[in-house]
């Protein structure tokens, strides 16, 4: 073998070693998800603390805390369809055929499918800021919410054009 060939053999292996490169990435969003664990139980402690001494939540009140423990839990599930979604579309299988806990849409992942499921997740959060935003309307400039409006309705477009794509490009397979 000549030393071309060889290098025209080693190269490739290099290339496609460097999607371990994105194991620490994805260790690294572990450790976010348990930051957002952490502030989850804060923020439910924090509650309970509140409806135990001062007994005087108002509906409002009570609404905006957990509409924004619903977030964090939100955000925590991307974080969740990232890691496990991203690792076993990008670095590594799994391997978790036939284990009782596998998420059903993990048999069907593709980097086309994550985008289209990061898209409606990242609608939901936003979804319940805007909501957040119209409880607290009067509190609100109108120039603040309209512009996370506009926001929120360019993520939704945003998402139906990735997924419009998306089912092209399967209907061309």
């Amino acid at each position: 073998m000549t030393q071309k060939q060889s290098t025209m053999r080693t190269l490739p292996r290099w290339i496609f070693m460097s999607r371990w490169l994105q194991a620490p990435l994805y260790l690294g969003l572990i450790v976010a998800q348990g930051i957002y664990v952490w502030q989850f139980w804060k923020e439910l402690i924090h509650l309970i603390g509140m409806m135990a001494i001062e007994k005087t939540v108002t509906e409002t009140e009570l609404m905006l805390i957990v509409l924004g423990l619903i977030d964090v839990v939100m955000i925590s599930n991307l974080l969740v369809m990232v890691i496990v979604g991203g690792w076993e579309t990008f670095v590594s299988r799994l391997d978790l055929k036939d284990h009782p806990d596998q998420p059903e849409w993990l048999s069907h992942v593709n980097a086309g499918v994550l985008k289209v499921k990061l898209a409606t997740a990242i609608i939901g959060i936003s979804s319940i800021h805007l909501l957040k935003t119209f409880i607290n309307a009067p509190s609100m400039e109108d120039s603040t919410m309209m512009w996370q409006t506009i926001i929120h309705l360019a993520f939704v477009l945003s998402a139906l054009a990735i997924a419009y794509t998306e089912k092209l490009l399967r209907s061309d397979h």
